[in-house]
């Protein structure tokens, strides 16, 4: 059974936009699908996390100094199959929150994994400039994002508080599903080949130096 985090990339529980917390439906709408389709899943939440005021991420600590906080959510990181990533759009790019919140794990955490890129808002366009910005991002960290994307304008007349369709159900659910179901497969084979092949292991033949592997055979 795979096991997904969902990143909630919103620290705002305010208005405007209102309702407030529409990442919150959106990342309900993914659990929801997810578990029917038999995965397990866990919401990241900023608000329920403790970052400290000055950035230092988990890596720039001793080991016997991580704060308890970081130490358990890296490791819920690096025990998942793959990431949904749900995101609004700030200025045409990602919530600094959801950035601020990653970066404070190394990318080896996140590396050899797929990720979903949702995105949500409360008008017409549905954060999809955001996306854009996130594929580079989670790329450089390692879990690839499926080609496959979700956008949700105006999230808070597509979705109820529980993350449940508000009408027209069907087609949100297949729109939801295309996404969902990519992510899945990836999660499922990638779990499969790191259970026989450590994906940190540097093969053989690529330890030689590049001017004595690519050096001509001179016949001698």
């Amino acid at each position: 059974m795979p096991h997904y985090l969902i990143f909630i990339g919103t620290a705002r529980d305010s208005t405007p936009p209102a309702p407030a917390r529409l990442g919150l439906r959106v990342a309900r709408a993914c659990q929801r699908l997810l578990e029917a389709d038999g995965a397990s899943v866990e919401l990241i939440d900023p608000l329920e996390l403790e970052l400290g005021a000055v950035f230092k991420p988990h890596f720039a600590y001793t080991r016997s100094q991580v704060p308890d906080a970081l130490d358990a959510l890296a490791g819920r990181i690096a025990a998942a199959d793959g990431y949904v990533m749900v995101s609004p759009e700030y200025n045409h790019a990602m919530s600094p929150a959801l950035a601020h919140l990653l970066n404070h794990f190394g990318s080896s955490l996140y590396a050899f994994k797929p990720s979903a890129i949702v995105t949500y808002s409360a008008g017409q366009w549905g954060g999809a400039r955001a996306a854009v910005n996130m594929r580079t991002f989670l790329a450089e960290l390692g879990c690839l994002p499926v080609s496959a994307m979700i956008h949700v304008p105006h999230a808070q007349q597509a979705l109820e508080e529980d993350g449940r369709f508000h009408d027209d159900t069907e087609r949100w659910v297949g729109y939801f599903g295309r996404t969902l179901g990519q992510l899945g497969w990836w999660a499922q084979a990638a779990a499969r080949y790191r259970a026989v092949a450590d994906p940190q292991r540097i093969s053989p033949a690529f330890r030689e130096a590049p001017s004595q592997r690519n050096a001509p055979d001179d016949g001698a």
